[in-house]
């Protein structure tokens, strides 16, 4: 009998034969934005919460909320709040059986991805 020739191949995709998918990135960004979006709202309950507790205990939490620091979860909140939306809008298109080819896919992830970040400079600008 003849063996057969054994090919070497790796056991899971491997990114040098694995493309990653802009379907797979957008899905991991609004699970990613999600989440993220939960420090946002820690620092505003927080910045509440100090405002109904005190003056001295709201100077400390204004302070941080105001500051770079607050400036930049704020704005990254923002980021995930559009991010999340236009991902759910894209959802909602694809439940209703619409775009589900790779080309239309890919290039709704694209204008996912874009739009949350012109809407988050318009936000930021507005604000």
């Amino acid at each position: 009998m003849t063996q057969a020739k054994q090919v070497e191949r790796p056991l899971s995709p491997h990114l040098q034969v694995y493309r990653i998918q802009m379907t797979s990135v957008s899905s991991i960004l609004t699970r990613i934005t999600g989440n993220a979006l939960i420090f946002g709202v820690i620092l505003a309950v927080w910045w509440l919460l100090a405002a109904a507790t005190g003056p001295e205990y709201f100077a400390v939490a204004n302070a941080v909320a105001t500051s770079w620091f607050g400036d930049l979860v704020f704005a990254a909140s923002a980021l995930a709040v559009w991010y999340h939306f236009l991902a759910g809008l894209r959802h909602l298109y694809f439940d209703a059986g619409h775009g589900l080819d790779v080309p239309t896919a890919e290039r709704l992830g694209w204008a996912c991805i874009i739009g949350s970040v012109v809407l988050t400079i318009v936000t930021i600008l507005i604000v």
